[in-house]
């Protein structure tokens, strides 16, 4: 199918501008555009003629037209660029907003805004607060925290 079609899976009452304005919330109205076809263009069977990044972007304007009470997701953003990473944080920030998301973090960037955090260590809920109260507590939460983000000295 094309990536209208991609989109708008799962609510085959959306309009274009549903659609449209799915993508735009989750920051892939632009790449879409830049492509030959935009919205028409056909989409392979494993979506390998778009890049990893893009195809997340796509996932997240679906879920966005979705609009579900309750969202599992597990993050994974290791495999893109930078830019592209902030571009899907906005977009996932959006995509959250309002509604209970459980989300598993494998970078702890991605979690910073979120209520409650819960810190899991082989299968046991370890720790629990917000970033700040995490990062209070200088327990596991804190020194993954500090590991991932630690800035080298030259």
């Amino acid at each position: 199918g094309t990536i209208r079609d991609n989109i708008a899976y799962g609510r085959k009452d959306a309009t274009e501008h549903d659609v449209v304005q799915a993508a735009i919330a989750a920051n892939a109205d632009h790449f879409i555009r830049t492509l030959p076809d935009g919205y028409d263009t056909i989409l392979n069977e494993e979506a390998s003629n778009l890049s990893h990044g893009q195809k997340q972007l796509l996932t997240i304007a679906r879920a966005i037209l979705a609009d579900p009470a309750i969202l599992i997701l597990d993050e994974a953003t290791s495999s893109v660029d930078t830019r592209t990473e902030m571009a899907i944080q906005r977009a996932m920030n959006h995509l959250m907003a309002d509604r209970t998301s459980f989300v598993i973090a494998h970078r702890l960037s991605t979690i910073r805004e979120a209520d409650l955090i819960l810190v899991m260590n082989h299968g046991t809920v370890i720790e629990q607060g917000t970033h700040l109260e995490l990062l209070a507590q200088h327990g596991f939460y804190a020194d993954l925290y500090n590991s991932q983000f630690a800035t080298k000295a030259v």
